[in-house]
């Protein structure tokens, strides 16, 4: 069985690629190449799906992922992965938001929000990559309990025994 520790590094293919996307979109886009524009701005935002599903199922079943650096890069990191966060949770809306009133023709209304859209997105993409190589890469995570003992009742001892 494949380990749901291998979900990180997909988790951060998955952003990548979804800043790769973001960026194609972005070039179609500024060429008036609007079916490109479209391809690649739904490719983005199934990907971004698909990396918030894993991102999920990875959480629940490993729990938090403390950072382990210390000095000078561990308010580097924090500072990163604030804005990250707090974006992160605001971007959902705005896509779908966004998306609508592409998918509705509303190119006036769709064109004013992908203004503020865009550039958070793909701040979120890059920097969910970097806080990845920051934890995983250059630090070894410190794992902590996840959440399915908790919620189940099991206790920890005997989950990570499989009991």
């Amino acid at each position: 069985m494949i380990s749901y520790h291998s979900l990180a590094p997909l988790n951060s293919v998955l952003n990548a690629t979804a800043a790769m996307l973001l960026l194609a979109g972005y070039y179609c886009i500024r060429r008036r190449w609007v079916r490109l524009h479209r391809a690649f701005m739904l490719s983005a935002v199934t990907v971004s799906a698909a990396f918030l599903i894993s991102y999920s199922v990875y959480h629940y079943n490993v729990g938090d992922v403390q950072f382990e650096g210390r000095g000078w890069v561990r308010p580097v990191y924090f500072t990163i992965l604030i804005s990250h966060v707090f974006l992160a949770a605001a971007i959902v809306p705005l896509v779908l938001v966004t998306l609508w009133r592409a998918l509705k023709g509303n190119f006036n209304r769709h064109r004013r929000l992908a203004r503020w859209t865009w550039p958070i997105w793909i701040y979120v993409s890059i920097t969910g990559v970097v806080v990845y190589l920051m934890c995983y890469q250059l630090y070894t995570p410190g794992y902590s309990s996840p959440a399915l003992p908790l919620l189940t009742g099991i206790s920890e001892k005997a989950y990570l025994r499989k009991e």
